[in-house]
């Protein structure tokens, strides 16, 4: 019998937002992986750091493996080699995973490698878009409206024409891309009605208005909400 992988939403930062399923899991499985920046960085361990059990072992995954690559066989193979070998010894491992996992999350790549060869089980976890529609404290989306969710990579008209027919929007990956997604905000008219968020839920939060934001100066972890509604006030 193989181990058991689990993908698991820690939530976006802040130690206290991992629900009570994730918690418990993390306290039974014998491993642990998480995906490290090029920078050396870890936000998905950083955000459970002080409920992880003393023996616990750790696998760091190299960049190569990460929610905005699409690994070939080989590298994903390299790179999740310990989690696999770890699984055919019949240990189960929870990947840990900023905010949830299917939401733009860094365990699609394992999923997509592992999902064919082991039992995988998902822990949904409090998403980028929650936390940050609830740093803001103004709704997300409201009942009969429409919701946009887009990567600021996309085209300046493309992006443009989704805005203007949407309710409300959330535009994610912003680092090298803030500059259009400003300006196309600008040109709908929608500008007054966002705001930009970074470091949702942890010590370093900020919400600005987005001619306040230098874009030379975008965090990975950072979004811009819009919401078209007038009559909420917190805009």
């Amino acid at each position: 019998m193989t181990g058991t992988l689990y993908g698991l939403g820690v939530g976006p930062g802040d130690p206290e937002l991992i629900t009570l399923k994730a918690h418990r899991l993390l306290q039974q499985v014998p491993v642990i992986a998480y995906s490290v920046s090029r920078e050396g960085q870890a936000p998905a361990r950083t955000a459970v750091a002080p409920h992880i059990p003393v023996g616990c072992v750790e696998i760091p995954l190299n960049p190569s493996v990460d929610c905005d690559s699409k690994p070939d066989a080989a590298t994903a193979e390299a790179a999740l080699g310990d989690v696999a070998t770890a699984l055919d010894a019949g240990q189960d491992v929870a990947v840990l995973c900023a905010g949830d996992p299917l939401f733009y999350g860094s365990f699609l790549p394992v999923f997509g490698h592992l999902a064919e060869r082991f039992p995988i089980e998902v822990i949904p976890g409090v998403s980028s878009l929650n936390a940050c529609a609830s740093a803001l404290v103004t709704p997300l989306v409201a009942q009969g409206e429409q919701l946009l969710v887009a990567p600021a990579s996309l085209p300046a008209r493309t992006l443009t024409i989704r805005l203007s027919e949407s309710d409300a929007a959330a535009i994610t990956a912003l680092p090298g891309h803030f500059a259009k997604v400003r300006d196309c905000l600008a040109a709908t008219g929608l500008l007054p009605r966002s705001r930009y968020i970074e470091q949702a839920t942890v010590g370093q939060q900020r919400i600005l208005t987005l001619d306040q934001v230098d874009a030379e100066q975008i965090p990975d972890r950072s979004m811009v909400l819009m919401r078209r509604d007038s009559t909420d006030r917190t805009f």
